[in-house]
């Protein structure tokens, strides 16, 4: 059953992950930095696929398709500045996500996407097709 698994573009292995979160955490960054939760629902004919961007516009977020890929990407910047040449304060903040996932089994032209409350829903129909599971092969 590989539908809709995520590919994972990192592949250390368990020491390397270890200390990659400890550096982040020791800086301060949120565990969560690489990437965004993601949720997925099978509801028999189609997958429900959530995910959760809080603090994005729609106008952030883009979905594409290649091939049997489906990206998810957002992109948010901000900046709070004031124009006093002696500033207290100063902030600036920039973040990029992305996630992909196989849609081998999926229709693809039939994908819907709705962004509410900071979380993106994909509906998926399924293919029509349904794979054959196992089968034996007769020798002649």
């Amino acid at each position: 059953m590989f539908d809709l698994m995520p590919f994972d573009r990192r592949n250390f292995k368990d020491m390397q992950r270890f200390f990659d979160g400890f550096e982040k955490n020791l800086f301060g960054w949120p565990e969560s930095f690489g990437g965004f939760k993601t949720d997925i629902i099978d509801q028999g004919s189609q997958y429900v696929l959530e995910a959760e961007l809080p603090g994005f516009a729609k106008e952030d977020l883009n979905i594409d398709i290649d091939g049997d890929r489906l990206t998810i990407s957002a992109q948010h910047t901000a900046e709070n500045e004031e124009k006093n040449e002696n500033f207290v304060r100063r902030e600036r903040s920039y973040g990029s996500y992305s996630r992909s996932f196989d849609i081998s089994n999926i229709k693809a032209e039939a994908i819907t996407a709705e962004y509410k409350n900071g979380v993106l829903f994909l509906t998926m129909p399924k293919n029509d097709q349904a794979a054959e599971k196992s089968r034996r092969i007769q020798i002649q």
